[in-house]
């Protein structure tokens, strides 16, 4: 089993800022992303920002150009540095850990979630 472990969660004002760090452990091989999603009340989970194991990042539209997502192979963690931060980006930010032993297979992996509240 692989296991997720998030922390950084917390409340800060509008146009501020957080980081977001998580630790994966366990039965890890052939890592192909993390990342971080987001759930506020009453909405689905959506992408905030996924980063391969090569170092490709991805982001929601929403947070281009404030959120930033880096990662450590050697250490298995992956952070999320957000900037600028706005009301609209109150949710439980959840670690994705996504694996690819082989082409067609995908397993994915869920962190328990952090909450991130910004006061206006």
């Amino acid at each position: 089993q692989v296991q997720l472990v998030e922390s950084g969660g917390g409340l800060v004002q509008a146009g501020g800022s957080l980081r977001l760090s998580c630790a994966a452990s366990g039965s890890i091989s052939s890592i192909y992303a993390m990342g971080w999603y987001r759930q506020a009340p009453g909405k689905q989970r959506e992408l905030v920002a996924t980063i391969t194991n090569g170092g490709t990042p991805t982001y929601a539209d929403s947070v281009k150009g404030r959120f930033t997502i880096s990662r450590d192979n050697a250490k298995n963690t992956a952070d999320l540095q957000m900037n600028r931060m706005k009301p609209e980006d109150t949710a439980v930010y959840y670690c994705n850990l996504v694996r690819r032993p082989r082409v067609g297979v995908q397993y994915d992996y869920w962190g328990q979630g952090t909450q991130v509240t910004v006061s206006s």
